[in-house]
């Protein structure tokens, strides 16, 4: 009976340990399996979805980019006036303000005429006493001149009849011609605007005692607007009259067309720099703004145009030792190396020629981010709106883009 005993509990102990051994096999294998489930996890994470809608990406195209200069500078009119006192005296009657329009010979002002009206009555009166002093001489020189033909005088007793009769009628010239003065300076009282445009500044007040030569108002004719382009030595050998540049206006998003119309033929002193002039027509740019003087512009002058291969310049990136791209191909981001060439703009976005991707080659915007290379993309579907909307804005797009070297 003992012997059976110790038998069963062997087998017992036996049946345990194989148990044992049989549960710690199944937990590493459990452990296994839930450490590799962990690391396709992370793997999947890598290399995980990235979905991307259809503005997400630009395609790599070859467009016309006109390669040009930058220039900048303030505009300013082609016509303007200061209107200045060209007498002195109390100004009166000015009413117009700044912003106000005027016309060309309208009156704007007055200078208090009375004390010149008084010097040309005086200057009058003094040419009508020479005058009559040269009837007086006259009459005196036709007597001698007959008695000097009846022999009752002698001949030098005429011609000092007439050295008298030169002075007098000298005299009355000089009469004459102050007279014209005097009524100059009742005319020049008389403030009247030389163009037409606007009142830009108004720099006197009625009442005010001005002198001569003081300014009091300022007109400007915004029509014509024109930009003072500062230009190297260099590039000015691309200038030529007649070429256009396409410039952004400070303070909106508005942009205005303006032509090459003079070169300076000289160079500036000390910079070596050459100034070209480009006329802006204001009224017929079509601007949703009107144009100002003053305001700030800046753009490309074109000097030559050529067909490149083009992406937007924010797409590409340059967090590696060699500027490159985010491409797709085959449904995975692909990190392509570029060479970067002339740059532009293209609407209102810039763009830059590059070397080393296909056209028609999909490439990621900035706005996405950097994305490791071998990471999917999928493309959401467009709802009805957003189909309907892309092509209004692929339409609204510029054909030509403008570019700088």
């Amino acid at each position: 009976m003992s012997l059976r005993k110790k038998s069963w509990i062997k087998w017992t102990v036996a049946l345990l340990v194989v148990l044992l051994i049989a549960l710690g096999v199944v937990r590493a294998l459990s452990a296994r399996k839930a450490q590799q489930q962990a690391l396709a996890a992370a793997a999947g994470k890598e290399q995980g979805l990235v979905e991307l809608a259809a503005t997400d990406v630009v395609k790599a195209q070859t467009l016309e980019v006109v390669q040009g200069l930058p220039v900048s500078g303030s505009l300013k009119a082609v016509n303007s006036a200061v209107i200045k006192a060209r007498v002195a005296g109390e100004l009166q009657g000015l009413s117009v303000r700044e912003g106000d329009h005027v016309k060309a010979g309208q009156v704007l002002a007055r200078i208090d005429a009375s004390e010149y009206q008084s010097r040309a009555r005086q200057a009058r009166e003094q040419a009508e006493s020479a005058k009559a002093q040269v009837d007086v001489v006259q009459r005196q020189y036709d007597n001698n001149k007959a008695l000097v033909d009846q022999g009752f005088i002698s001949k030098t007793a005429l011609d000092a009849s007439l050295a008298n009769l030169n002075a007098a009628q000298s005299t009355y010239r000089a009469a004459q011609a102050a007279t014209e003065v005097a009524n100059k300076s009742v005319d020049d009282t008389v403030l009247k605007s030389p163009i037409t445009g606007q009142v830009s500044q108004r720099l006197a007040q009625p009442g005010e005692r001005l002198a001569v030569d003081t300014k009091i108002i300022e007109v400007v004719d915004l029509s014509r607007l024109e930009l003072e382009a500062t230009l190297s030595a260099a590039d000015s050998i691309q200038v030529a009259v007649g070429q256009s540049a396409e410039l952004q206006i400070e303070g909106g998003s508005q942009t205005a067309t303006a032509k090459v119309v003079r070169i300076n033929p000289s160079a500036q002193a000390g910079s070596r720099s050459v100034l070209a002039y480009l006329s802006i027509d204001n009224a017929a740019s079509g601007n949703t703004l009107p144009l100002r003087q003053g305001l700030f512009a800046q753009g490309t002058l074109g000097t030559a145009r050529a067909m490149l291969l083009a992406v937007p310049l924010s797409s590409v990136r340059t967090d590696k030792p060699a500027p490159y791209v985010q491409a797709i191909e085959n449904g995975k981001v692909v990190h392509k190396a570029v060479e970067l060439g002339t740059r532009g703009t293209a609407g209102n976005e810039n763009i830059v020629a590059i070397q080393g991707l296909a056209e028609g080659t999909q490439v990621i915007r900035s706005s996405i981010g950097y994305l490791r290379e071998g990471t999917q993309v999928r493309f959401t579907p467009m709802t009805g709106m957003q189909a309907a909307s892309a092509p209004a804005a692929a339409a609204s797009s510029p054909a030509t883009p403008r570019a700088t070297p």
